[in-house]
């Protein structure tokens, strides 16, 4: 049983000085506050030092087996008055739901006397007597039977209608012939024969049809007395693990500052997911709340980071920190941060508002323009200011749908314009063609040992952490960047970043993920760390003119 003494770990530096949050933290996108970071960085050294567990993080060279871990901190203050903090990791660790110093599940499935583990084992005993079921001799043997029976019925219904084919064609010569040849009365007895020769036919495709039908017939009552076995398990296993996944649903029950209790299944089911996803609830802020709660602490400030090597999929990097995951935790935290003040959503804010479009070139057909970094292109659900809404209101004559392209929010750079329903057809036909010619300039953190080179990963969105994109084999669309060194400096490496596909945030994570460059791009939030803006500008672009063909090419530095 835990108590708030087994996970409060008191500051070992002093905290006198540091002023306290005003507001708890918004956790899906922030800065972690100064008593986050020092949280944070006792943690590390924690993990780092202690010995009661193993867990290969991928961070000593061992790969095989290596796994990553997100970790959360909670500054709170509990009953005593104390300030100190919870720690937290996702999911499992070290093979367990529970280490010393760290906050237990919100349900702990894995206890001796869980139902989760004697339905388990039923579950599994069912998988076996299917999979005992499906290695049964007979049922390949069975199945082979009816395959050869199916190939068989074919080639002899096809060998029938065959001779039938030639047979008629035979009649039809014999009819011609005898037109000629014949009188009369022998001519009619030799139509009423031709007739009785196509009865024939007809009556043997209909009697082999007759006779295949019975052998399959045959072939798959047989089989389908052992599948019938099969069917029933498969539905039996099936009821089984949905009534079990149910049964944990409601299990999952968090509390929140107005000690109001939600299951997990009620928290899902008016979102889009309807069902929870597979995980939620076992993420480190939904654990730490809930315990904070539970046992009368006052939540200060949060911040999640994470430890180890990077996933193969998501873009991760070792002590960085990020934000709550939107499609597990958002529907959860809504519930759990009800009745506290927390800090507003950043992303709700236009931090464009007083930033200007420079108009690049302009004639009757297109215009380029110089978007600012934090612009978006077309209107988003919670911010109208984009580059559309001050196009239509700079070219209020315009009979086009104006945007041809877009570039990400954070970027700046070189846009094309179409001022007319032809102009937008025809820039549309190049960028499919991709005869336009785009190069960005982005700095990296980090120092690039080579000078040039091409990256293909293809990548597709995260769902459960929408707009974070992910580098996926199996189902991400082809991602191709080419890249060339311009110059380094300070640690940093400049570089030009020409996009052959146009993915969602293709140069970010390919400069980030570890198949990539491995260097996120200075000041990519999503991807690497916070700064001033994110360093990625798309410094050139070149394309045909939409009404006279004539080749232009248009250039704006970049002014980081």
């Amino acid at each position: 049983m835990h108590s708030p003494e087994h996970c409060f770990t008191p500051f070992k530096q002093a905290i006198a000085d540091i002023s306290l949050p005003e507001r708890f933290t918004f956790p899906f996108y922030y800065d972690p506050h100064p008593l986050s970071l020092m949280a944070a960085q006792q943690l590390q050294q924690h993990i780092e030092s202690q010995t009661l567990w193993q867990h290969n993080f991928g961070l000593t060279g061992i790969e095989q087996g290596a796994i990553g871990k997100m970790f959360g901190v909670l500054v709170v203050r509990n009953q005593a008055g104390e300030i100190g903090f919870l720690s937290a990791f996702s999911g499992k660790l070290a093979d367990s739901n529970l280490l010393p110093h760290f906050v237990p599940p919100v349900f702990d499935m894995l206890t001796e006397d869980s139902f989760f583990l004697s339905e388990q084992v039923r579950i599994n005993q069912l998988t076996a007597d299917l999979n005992d079921l499906m290695a049964d001799p007979k049922l390949a043997e069975y199945k082979a039977n009816l395959a050869d029976k199916v190939s068989e019925s074919e080639q002899a219904i096809a060998a029938q209608r065959q001779l039938m084919i030639e047979n008629r064609k035979l009649r039809k010569v014999r009819r011609v012939q005898a037109e000629s040849s014949l009188n009369a009365t022998d001519f009619i007895e030799l139509q009423a024969q031709l007739s009785k020769e196509s009865v024939a036919d007809k009556n043997q495709l209909k009697a082999l049809n007759a006779y295949w039908e019975q052998q399959l017939q045959s072939a798959k009552q047989q089989l389908a007395q052992l599948m019938d076995g099969v069917t029933a398990l498969k539905q039996q296993r099936k009821q089984a693990s949905s009534a079990l996944q149910q049964r944990l649903f409601e299990q999952y029950k968090f509390l929140n500052i107005k000690s109001e209790h939600k299951s997990l299944g009620s928290i899902f089911k008016d979102t889009v997911y309807q069902t929870p996803p597979a995980g939620s609830g076992e993420c480190a802020a939904p654990k730490l709340l809930h315990y904070a709660f539970k046992w009368g602490m006052q939540p200060i400030a949060l911040a999640e980071f994470w430890w180890g090597s990077s996933p193969k999929s998501e873009i991760r990097q070792h002590k960085n920190f990020y934000g709550a995951c939107q499609g597990k935790c958002r529907p959860i935290l809504a519930h759990m941060l009800d009745g506290m003040a927390v800090d507003d959503d950043p992303l709700l804010i236009n931090t464009a508002q007083s930033k200007n479009i420079d108009v690049i070139y302009q004639d009757q057909h297109m215009a380029i323009i110089n978007k600012p970094a934090e612009l978006l292109s077309v209107p988003g659900k919670n911010i109208q200011d984009s580059v559309y809404e001050r196009m239509k209101q700079m070219f209020p004559a315009a009979t086009g749908p104006l945007i041809v392209h877009r570039l990400d929010m954070s970027t700046s750079g070189l846009m094309v314009i179409a001022l007319t329903k032809e102009a937008n057809k025809h820039l549309q036909a190049q960028f499919i063609a991709r005869t336009i010619n785009k190069r960005y300039v982005a700095l990296l953190s980090g120092e690039l040992a080579q000078d040039q080179g091409i990256i293909n990963l293809p990548m597709r969105g995260d769902f459960n952490d929408r707009p974070r994109q992910l580098v996926c084999f199996e189902h991400g669309k082809p991602a191709e960047t080419r890249w060339q060194v311009i110059s380094r400096n300070n640690g940093c490496t400049k570089v030009y970043m020409e996009p052959k596909t146009g993915r969602t945030h293709q140069l970010r994570v390919h400069s980030a993920h570890p198949q990539g460059l491995n260097m996120a791009m200075v000041g990519d939030d999503l991807y690497g760390t916070r700064a001033n803006r994110l360093h990625l500008h798309a410094q050139l672009l070149e394309l045909n003119h939409p009404e006279t063909n004539e080749r232009m090419k248009f250039e704006v530095e970049a002014e980081f």
